[in-house]
């Protein structure tokens, strides 16, 4: 299976994406945790990460596109014959990144997952996990930007892979089990796939 995971903050992608692997049997790649790797490891790309990140600047998304293709090309994925990207396409440009990449080593996307929550649930939700975890920077009004962005920037990526018949929508409120049940079971239905 070849998958994407979108979500606002707060919406448990992260938590989700592991889970769904694990289900199917194929790779997360994170976008977020390959740059953890990279820079840790030392490679030239995490120095080239650094370096960026240290001066303020984002990644460009050339330089995220190569790291998320080289992960896409290791032998684990080959090996396993799937991947669930959790973070990976952000812009339009990386989307078609993608595609050319994909075509390239003649893959197809089966499915993109949007998780969905209402804003005022997520808001109270990251509140109860910034309290708990005594994350002062996170505020309801830095809350609330944070999923406003997403949206702003997502909305068009959302779109581009509705019009391909490829979206998967599911609520992603309530127990953390809920939920993955509800995404393997939309999946399923659109795949085929048994569980």
């Amino acid at each position: 299976m070849r998958l994407l995971i979108m979500g606002p903050p707060g919406a448990g992608k992260g938590t989700q994406a592991s889970s769904i692997a694990d289900h199917y049997g194929i790779v997360t790649i994170s976008t977020g945790q390959l740059f953890r790797d990279n820079i840790q490891l030392g490679t030239p790309l995490g120095k080239q990460i650094e370096a960026l990140i240290a001066a303020g600047n984002l990644v460009p998304d050339e330089v995220t596109n190569q790291m998320v293709f080289q992960r896409l090309a290791s032998p684990d994925v080959r090996k396993r014959g799937g991947f669930l990207l959790d973070g990976y396409p952000r812009t339009l440009e990386q989307v078609e990144a993608l595609d050319g990449e994909l075509v390239r080593s003649r893959r197809k996307l089966q499915a993109v997952i949007a998780l969905v929550a209402d804003p005022s649930q997520l808001v109270e939700r990251l509140l109860k996990r910034a309290e708990i975890e005594g994350r002062a920077d996170d505020n309801a009004d830095s809350i609330r930007h944070r999923i406003d962005v997403y949206h702003a920037e997502t909305a068009p990526l959302l779109e581009v892979y509705r019009d391909r018949g490829l979206l998967v929508e599911v609520d992603a409120m309530g127990a953390v089990e809920d939920v993955r049940t509800r995404i393997t079971d939309a999946l399923d239905a659109k795949l085929g796939h048994p569980s």
